[in-house]
C-alpha cells in the first residue's frame, strides 16, 4: 500500500489510487480524485451515483455492477462516462471510497 496526502490528510491507497479504508472517505478525498477526474464541479448526477454506490457497497460488501447502477439511478453507460471520465467501475467507485472493485480493469 502505498499513502497519499492531500489538504492536510493522508490516505492508505492501493496501487491504483483506491483508498484502502472506506471509513477515510470525506471531502479531502472527493477534493482529491476530483482534481485527478479532471471534474471541476460535482453536479446532482456525481453525487446521486456516488450516493448509490455507497449505500450499495455498505449493504452489500461489494460495488455494484454497472446494469444495477444504471437501473437504480437512471443514468445510461454514456452518461456515466461523461460525469466520470474514467467511468463507473474506476472514476465512480474511486471518488465514493470503495477498493477497488471485482471485474475492474
Amino acid at each position: 500500500m502505498q499513502e497519499v496526502t492531500h489538504k492536510g490528510k493522508t490516505f492508505e491507497v492501493d496501487d491504483e489510487g483506491f483508498l484502502a479504508n472506506f471509513e477515510d472517505w470525506g471531502q479531502e478525498w472527493i477534493d482529491l480524485v476530483k482534481k485527478e477526474e479532471e471534474i471541476s464541479e460535482l453536479t446532482e448526477g456525481h453525487d446521486k451515483i456516488i450516493a448509490f454506490i455507497q449505500d450499495y457497497y455498505k449493504k452489500n460488501g461489494i460495488a455494484p455492477m454497472v446494469r444495477v447502477l444504471s437501473k437504480n439511478t437512471g443514468y445510461k453507460l454514456k452518461e456515466m462516462y461523461e460525469l466520470f471520465p474514467t467511468g463507473p467501475c474506476k472514476g465512480a467507485c474511486r471518488m465514493a471510497g470503495l477498493p477497488k472493485a471485482t471485474g475492474c480493469v
